[in-house]
């Protein structure tokens, strides 16, 4: 058996480099082929993008509590977007660090969170330039002291996005269900809808719209509403290259609360992003 180990060694060395490069290409090939049939939109800042893409991301947000607390959200629970199947993207995001201003609250790992996202029908510029979508989120209780849910939850969402020329709209529905502790963390509906222009190569301008109704918990029977204006830059890394896919893509924005009700305001969003 040793024998048989030593002789077949030598090959795997040799053979495992080409599977490996193949594997990659194909992978390459099938999520350029799927991102063929959708709009060439950049994702929103806070509203999850309603068509598929493969990107490393990371956003750093600062929260302004009513009570004048800061807080750091390092990461914004973001992380890698895979697209491994035809009309088929998995995320995978990373708990975020949160490190808050009051020395009574104690600075932490947030919750770790996965999203599943099926394309069911698109159009790219040329035919239709449209999105919808579903998707399946969930969060899991990682969060250390209060930094996160006391339960899992679970989130299943709808979202639609249409092009007109250089502007675009994107909107999605949602609710984020615990699946304990129900009465206590209450349930809420999330609806989320972003207005973008191209503007000269680069540039995506946008306003965003981010609302949350609240059932059962705390906040039962309350609504908080912010208007998001933002600035997305986007520019491939190997322009003359049209083979390439490696993009980068970078935005800053500002949550403000439009509603009476908020548990925050004037939040700050900086997001980066390496598209591939």
């Amino acid at each position: 058996m040793q024998r048989k180990l030593l002789v077949l060694l030598p090959l795997l060395t040799l053979f495992a480099p080409l599977f490996a490069q193949n594997f990659a290409a194909q992978w390459e090939q099938r999520a350029s082929q799927t991102q063929a049939k959708q709009p060439a939109w950049p994702p929103p800042l806070i509203t999850t993008y309603v068509g598929l893409i493969q990107v490393a991301r990371t956003d750093f947000i600062r929260q302004t509590a009513s009570n004048h607390v800061e807080t750091w959200n390092l990461d914004g629970s973001k992380g890698l977007n895979l697209i491994p199947f035809a009309n088929t993207e998995v995320d995978v995001n990373l708990p975020p660090y949160l490190e808050h201003s009051a020395p009574s609250a104690a600075n932490g790992a947030g919750d770790m969170s996965f999203l599943l996202k099926y394309r069911y029908l698109s159009g790219n510029a040329e035919h239709g330039n449209y999105d919808l979508s579903a998707f399946l989120s969930s969060t899991i209780p990682t969060g250390s002291y209060k930094n996160g849910s006391l339960d899992a939850t679970i989130s299943p969402n709808v979202g639609f996005g249409k092009g007109f020329g250089l502007f675009d709209v994107q909107s999605t529905l949602g609710a984020s269900l615990p699946v304990a502790d129900t009465v206590k963390l209450g349930r809420t509906v999330v609806w989320n809808t972003a207005f973008q222009a191209h503007l000269a190569k680069y540039f995506w301008p946008e306003v965003e719209f981010n609302s949350t109704w609240y059932k059962g918990g705390p906040n039962d029977g309350k609504n908080q509403t912010f208007a998001t204006p933002g600035l997305l830059v986007a520019r491939k890394i190997h322009a003359g290259d049209a083979h390439s896919r490696l993009a980068v893509c970078a935005g800053a924005g500002e949550q403000i609360a439009t509603s009476r009700f908020h548990s925050y305001n004037h939040e700050i969003a900086i997001t980066t992003r390496l598209l591939f």
